[in-house]
């Protein structure tokens, strides 16, 4: 695991294949919790191809040096991904 937060990422390689691959990160909080969302894909073997875009908000804890993963919560697609941003946008203006 990652001992600096930059360095944590959620690319993930199996059989030498990239099947998540990260296209950009976002860093929300620093410290010893820390939250980043990411942005990404997914291999699709039957497509032979790389799934649309997902996007992943994921809380890490830094323990004995290193970061560790706690929580995750996904969002599959844009359409779920922009309902979000607009509830949270109208809920922070509030």
């Amino acid at each position: 695991m990652a001992e600096n937060i930059d360095e944590i990422t959620i690319n993930y390689e199996e059989d030498g294949v990239l099947v998540v691959k990260e296209l950009d990160k976002e860093i929300l909080t620093r410290g010893a919790w820390t939250t980043i969302v990411f942005r990404y894909q997914q291999w699709e073997p039957a497509k032979e191809a790389y799934s649309p875009d997902h996007f992943t908000i994921r809380r890490y804890q830094k323990k004995e040096g290193s970061y560790n993963q706690k929580s995750k919560f996904n969002i599959t697609n844009r359409e779920q991904g922009a309902k979000l941003a607009e509830i949270l946008n109208r809920w922070t203006k509030e």
